[in-house]
């Protein structure tokens, strides 16, 4: 099908090399085709033109981690629930996302992911770019909302069945590498493409500095199902901040992670090597009440949702919301927004060549927002994917 090309002017593109005033952009077959000055002769014909009224063009937010959204959740394992998913999110600005299973019985796994690789992507709607399989490789200490009784040891067969059935698209692992202390399976994984992150893990200091020698280079919903730092042993956390190899997570939700614990993480990392995401859940969007993850029962109060035990069951965060609690960090710009939200998610699934910023070539992912990016448009590969009235 043919898309509709797209010109944007009277705006502020927030572009890969520069910020550029008075700028326009012209969208042509789902890509950028030019970033320039406003020239509106020689466009093509039946453009359709966006007058931005001084707003800012920014990358669309890649969120690597999301459980569910809208009701739906990628465990249900239907095109349907995807769709569901795929059609709500651009409203709080995500363009593409890695559908994340939950640790759960290996055959409910097994057609979670077989919908996945049937699943086929729909013009004007958010993009699934792959899988994070959050688990089961995973300590019981640290399960979090993790159902315990499937939890299980590393397994490369295990793990070559998924990736088999998933059609090649689990793009990141989240496992505790503590189990795997010669590095083996991170190893394996990590010569395979795989994007490897410590997460659900009781690992020291000294075990994740072991595990990034090994290939891992993320950290999984940092701070949360983890050891925080301790004088005596500074953990998976200090980790975090002293090893410059490792990229983290971030639930900017100020309830996984309290703002002012948020500011020591931005003090101490920078916004290179964060990647906000919103661990959501299928109750994002709905009201309060009773709900489920992983076959587990979940209710949902204000801003939180939480197991019968009070466990935080994921999140309810929109991506926009996270992105604006970072924004009033002192020192937070919204260059550094866009790094956290687009580029560094981007480059942690080398995706970069064609996502995560706004150049010639690259996916017309675009959001138009005001400086306290309050989202108008979104723009999922050149198409409108959310306009507001």
């Amino acid at each position: 099908m043919q898309i509709k090309p797209i010109y944007i002017k009277n705006v502020t593109v927030f572009s890969e090399e520069d910020i550029l005033e008075n700028c326009a952009l012209l969208l042509e077959n789902g890509k950028i085709s030019k970033i320039g000055i406003q020239e509106e002769s020689n466009l093509p014909e039946n453009v359709e033109f966006i007058d931005g009224k001084g707003k800012l063009v920014i990358p669309g937010f890649i969120d690597g981690h999301i459980h569910g959204a809208n009701g739906a959740d990628v465990m249900d394992a239907t095109s349907t629930a995807l769709d569901m998913m795929t059609e709500a999110l651009p409203w709080e600005g995500t363009t593409s996302f890695l559908a994340t299973t939950i640790t759960q019985a290996p055959e409910n796994i097994d057609k979670a992911l077989e919908a996945v690789a049937v699943y086929e992507n729909k013009p004007g709607q958010a993009e699934v770019i792959g899988v994070h399989l959050e688990g089961p490789f995973i300590e019981k200490t640290k399960a979090g909302a993790q159902p315990h009784a499937f939890i299980k040891e590393p397994d490369r067969q295990q793990f070559e069945r998924w990736q088999h059935l998933s059609g090649n698209k689990i793009k990141t692992i989240t496992m505790a590498p503590e189990h795997d202390p010669d590095g083996t399976f991170i190893k394996y994984l990590t010569e395979q493409g795989i994007n490897v992150s410590a997460g659900h893990t009781a690992a020291g200091f000294s075990e994740i500095k072991q595990a990034v020698e090994h290939g891992v280079r993320q950290i999984t919903h940092l701070c949360n199902a983890m050891n925080g730092i301790h004088h005596r042993d500074i953990g998976t956390v200090g980790a975090a901040f002293m090893l410059q190899e490792l990229r983290a997570e971030l639930i900017a939700d100020g309830i996984h992670v309290s703002q002012k614990m948020l500011e020591l993480i931005y003090q101490n990392m920078g916004s290179k090597r964060l990647m906000l995401i919103t661990d959501a859940m299928r109750a994002k969007c709905l009201q309060k009440g009773q709900y489920e993850l992983g076959g587990q029962p979940v209710e949902v109060t204000e801003g939180r949702a939480v197991l019968e035990d009070g466990t935080l069951a994921g999140s309810i965060l929109k991506m926009r919301d996270g992105a604006k609690q970072m924004l009033e960090i002192e020192g937070v710009t919204i260059k550094e927004v866009i790094e956290m939200t687009s580029v560094n998610p981007a480059k942690q699934l080398n995706l970069y060549h064609r996502k995560g910023s706004i150049a010639v070539g690259k996916d017309a992912d675009l959001l138009l927002v005001d400086r306290d990016l309050h989202i108008t448009c979104t723009i999922c590969r050149g198409e409108v994917a959310f306009r507001e009235e």
